[in-house]
């Protein structure tokens, strides 16, 4: 699954994008509409084959809500975190992403930090799950808006950033300031989310600027990580465009 992409959003995306596109494979059995036309328009101005083939093609996706369209597609390019930092930011912010395991959680993820204009999210080379197919069709497409860093070491990416006058950001749930209390205007910042079951580092943490957490009213305190990212980064847009 992880050289195919599925979906008529996300298969628009990657022709929007320029991503390298093997061939793309149309059932015979969808009705034509606007988003499969402009597929097939993007397709041919792209020089990208497209094939209308039997509904038996689709039987090894039949547990994905593909559509009725999947493009074989080259793996994503994954942006350095060196070149990234040699280019200039100001106000911007990253995404620091520790020991996400489930893909339909990294795909809202993108979705969302495109929404709120995050500059790139960084995603560890292990233990953490990397790009596929299902993530492509979470994002809707939207991995091809954002670039996506991998690096070996998230403790040392953390120094780099802060090295680069970057000042880092982490949730966690035992924190004493609620993600509000800090002013995330007029600063380039990196925010560290954790997967539920672990949270962020103990390394991480202790590298951070700031720790700081989701009030919750009750003692059911397990927010989907997607969502708590939600939470905290559209504050920061908030603050960003208030006056």
């Amino acid at each position: 699954m992880d050289n195919v992409i599925y979906g008529k959003n996300a298969v628009t995306e990657a022709l929007l994008a320029g991503r390298e596109i093997n061939k793309i494979l149309i059932s015979k059995n969808i009705h034509s509409d606007a988003k499969l036309n402009k597929i097939k328009e993007l397709a041919k101005e792209n020089g990208v084959i497209f094939q209308f083939v039997a509904k038996e093609k689709f039987q090894p996706y039949a547990e994905f809500n593909h559509q009725g369209i999947i493009a074989q597609i080259a793996p994503i390019q994954y942006k350095d975190l060196d070149e990234f930092l040699e280019e200039k930011h100001e106000n911007a912010s990253l995404v620091i992403l520790d020991g996400v395991e489930d893909s339909h959680n990294l795909g809202a993820i993108i979705r969302t930090c495109v929404c709120a204009g995050v500059s790139g999210i960084i995603i560890p080379s292990r233990r953490n799950v990397q790009v596929n197919a299902i993530v492509e069709k979470v994002s809707a497409g939207a991995i091809n808006r954002i670039p996506i860093i991998k690096v070996n070491s998230p403790v040392n990416a953390v120094q780099k950033l802060k090295n680069s006058d970057w000042w880092v950001v982490a949730a966690d749930a035992s924190a004493n300031d609620n993600y509000y209390d800090i002013n995330y205007k007029d600063m380039n910042f990196a925010l560290i989310m954790g997967a539920e079951h672990a949270g962020v580092s103990k390394s991480l943490l202790k590298l951070s600027d700031f720790v700081v957490k989701i009030p919750m009213l009750t003692d059911f305190n397990s927010l989907n990580v997607s969502n708590a990212l939600s939470a905290i980064i559209f504050e920061t847009v908030r603050q960003k465009l208030k006056n």
